[in-house]
């Protein structure tokens, strides 16, 4: 290649470089990019689609902000520049408003709700009056009359918002300085002033979420499937299950075990609110996660000296919200002996639900009215509510029985139910609907649980604070404790010192609650797991199989910590399952995990040891999914779209006739510029012609 070749070269890539400056540049003074923007997205079942989504290239509109209600009437009918993109408050984001703007026939192209900085005193929840109806265990032929919540509606606050299907894209914002430019960029431009309609130009937004699968989860996954689709559309919803039997089992042969009976004691590790990034759970999880877990801690010493007749199996489902996928995977696991306990050895089910105490100190014990007419299942049921009884004696705590036949409230016990008849009772703190006014919505946090703390406090201070509800769920998981050893053959005499440490509930609080990173669970977590702990509230959706659950790797490291034990070894022999150099079975007996540990002063080294405990993860993934069934009502069949971008950004919009003026003129130029290189090109021999010699001259 010659020099000038290479010159040509060299130039044209300063020219393509200084382009794209140039287009990074004007780009950055035309739109003003939004961050922290969380999207509603698009859900899947066998039946149906739910959730959200833009078009391929994003919604825009103009912006608009709703005021009241009654300023529908501009975005739906009056305003002159739709289609319209509508900012409001979360006061104004119900069921009333949004079904309006969903049949606003082309005029909204998508909305941006202000998180909110307190929760609405009337209570609000996205979710259905009768949670998982179709997927518990009565139907018509299992107690019909108590199906489809004929005899209560446990939420009866629920709108049913999440469950509904919007074709523009819906955004949750920060109330931060984003939000404030969005109102001065209305304030300047869009604001009617005198009854007056806006000019141009006009400030407009446009919001990007669009989802790639459509229609229902049997045609994603037949799209997945397709051998030369290059890119999967949707994925089921899944995580992992975590279970720790109170002495070890050998885990290496699946299926019934022999001589061994156990009493599951459950807790649901998911939530969701109609935002998939906003899922806090404070009461429809936490408070029933974080209970279990300080009650598991309370009989570590208990279980371990005391000879017990039956082991207590701890145990927390995941992705109960949406039609038990957890518990379902479990149920199915043990009837096909592919998990190392089958049904048979089932003794009995302790479920402990909502349990923040909103109205009062009373729990109250739900059991199924059908399986009691089994008078064995009935004797068994009676004593577990006895043991309760006994346990909750001295307490802070009140128990009751619901005074009325009802069904059981939405519990993964349910799905126990239909594979057989078990004792079992789910704890509650209602009796016939939920206390909970937030019930899976953006509102279940910290506040609506009263988890509360002193002004001034610095982060580390607050971590350390007993909390009242810290005190409230000490209780409640003290009587579950002290229940659970009677239940398992303990001895009476020896309840009085099981007891739940307030402090460690605390600390659990607020590791869920208001921050996960923190010097407790930075010790008690493994290193490479360390860089999922953040400053926020945990989010307790479930998420999909390709992404780690922060609540499951939270909740493993809880309760290893909290039931298991330090022991002595090498770190490598630690990561290797193993005890020495020679030990082969430890590792089938029990699981090993090296934490963190405190940091060393004045170093960035950490003091780490090695946790042996019986803690182990099992798939949370629908058995449809294994089954290839997608189309089964037996199953949760949820899946989750995929999607390539969520964006927001604003900008000034000039008129339409503006924007004309603009085309018309840029073609002018265009075809002007096309007709001059025409007439330079035929022209080229005269244009640039040079002077020639003479073909007679000589030298």
């Amino acid at each position: 290649m010659d020099l000038l070749s290479n010159k040509w070269i060299v130039y044209l890539a300063l020219c393509l470089f200084v382009a794209g400056v140039s287009c990074n540049s004007v780009e950055n003074k035309i739109y003003v990019k939004l961050n922290y923007t969380v999207p509603c997205v698009r859900l899947l079942n066998s039946t149906h689609q739910i959730g959200c989504q833009s078009s391929l290239s994003g919604d825009v509109g103009v912006l608009h902000v709703l005021e009241s209600e009654e300023n529908l009437d501009f975005v739906l009918r009056t305003g002159r520049n739709p289609p319209y993109m509508v900012i409001m408050e979360s006061s104004l984001f119900n069921r009333s408003v949004m079904m309006k703007l969903k049949n606003g026939s082309g005029r909204v192209a998508g909305v941006a709700v202000v998180e909110p900085t307190s929760n609405p005193p009337e209570g609000f929840s996205p979710h259905t009056r009768c949670p998982n109806e179709n997927t518990g265990v009565y139907s018509e032929n299992y107690g019909p009359g108590l199906a489809h919540c004929n005899t209560t509606k446990w939420n009866p606050l629920g709108n049913g918002l999440s469950y509904e299907e919007f074709d523009f894209p819906i955004f949750s914002m920060k109330d931060d300085n984003d939000t404030q430019l969005i109102r001065q960029c209305y304030m300047d431009h869009n604001r009617p002033v005198n009854g007056s309609h806006p000019q141009y130009p006009l400030c407009a937004m446009q919001l990007s979420s669009h989802m790639s699968a459509v229609t229902n989860t049997p045609t994603c996954m037949r799209r997945n499937s397709i051998s030369f689709s290059m890119n999967m559309v949707c994925d089921p919803l899944s995580d992992q299950n975590i279970w720790a039997p109170s002495k070890p089992l050998n885990t290496t042969q699946n299926g019934h075990k022999a001589n061994e009976s156990v009493i599951i004691v459950s807790a649901r590790l998911d939530s969701r609110s109609f935002f998939s990034e906003i899922g806090p759970g404070a009461e429809s999880a936490a408070s029933g996660l974080v209970t279990l877990l300080a009650a598991a801690h309370a009989l570590r010493n208990a279980t371990q000296d005391a000879q017990l007749d039956r082991t207590i199996f701890y145990t927390f489902f995941h992705g109960e919200t949406f039609d038990y996928i957890g518990s379902s995977k479990m149920v199915y696991d043990m009837e096909k002996n592919q998990f190392p306990i089958d049904l048979d050895n089932v003794h009995s089910v302790l479920e402990i639900g909502q349990v923040g105490f909103h109205s009062s100190s009373n729990l109250w014990l739900h059991t199924d009215p059908v399986s009691m007419r089994n008078s064995i299942v009935q004797e068994e049921v009676k004593n577990l509510i006895a043991n309760l009884n006994s346990a909750a004696a001295g307490l802070n705590v009140s128990v009751k029985e619901p005074g009325v036949t009802q069904p059981l409230p939405p519990s993964s016990f349910q799905r126990f139910l239909r594979a057989r008849p078990f004792p079992g009772v789910v704890i509650e703190d209602y009796n016939s609907s939920f206390s909970n006014k937030y019930f899976q919505s953006m509102f279940d946090n910290a506040d609506s649980l009263n988890v509360l703390y002193p002004p001034n406090l610095t982060p580390e201070e607050q971590l350390n604070h007993v909390t009242d509800t810290a005190k409230s769920l000490a209780e409640v998981a003290t009587m579950v404790a002290r229940a659970l050893f009677l239940q398992a053959g303990g001895e009476k005499t020896q309840i009085s010192s099981i007891n739940a440490d307030e402090l460690t509930v605390s600390r659990m609080l607020y590791s869920f609650l208001i921050s996960s990173n923190n010097s407790w669970t930075q010790e008690i977590i493994a290193p490479k797991d360390i860089v999922h702990l953040n400053n926020n509230t945990v989010n307790f959706y479930i998420s999909v199989e390709q992404q780690a659950s922060l609540p499951t790797i939270l909740a493993k490291y809880l309760l290893a910590n909290l039931t298991g034990s330090v022991v002595n070894v090498t770190q490598e022999n630690c990561r290797n399952q193993k005890e020495s150099e020679d030990d082969k079975d430890s590792k089938h007996l029990y699981n090993y995990i090296w934490v963190q540990g405190a940091a060393l002063p004045n170093s960035t080294e950490r003091d780490g040891f090695c946790v042996r405990s019986t803690v182990h993860l099992s798939r949370a993934m629908s058995p449809a999914f294994e089954l290839e069934n997608y189309t089964t009502s037996e199953y949760s069949t949820w899946t989750e779209s995929r999607w390539k971008e969520i964006k927001g950004r604003i900008f000034l919009v000039a008129s339409h006739d503006l924007e004309m003026l603009t085309l018309g003129v840029g073609i002018g130029v265009l075809l002007s510029s096309l007709l001059l290189t025409y007439i330079m090109s035929s022209k080229a021999d005269i244009l640039f012609s040079s002077g020639r010699e003479p073909t007679s001259a000589t030298y």
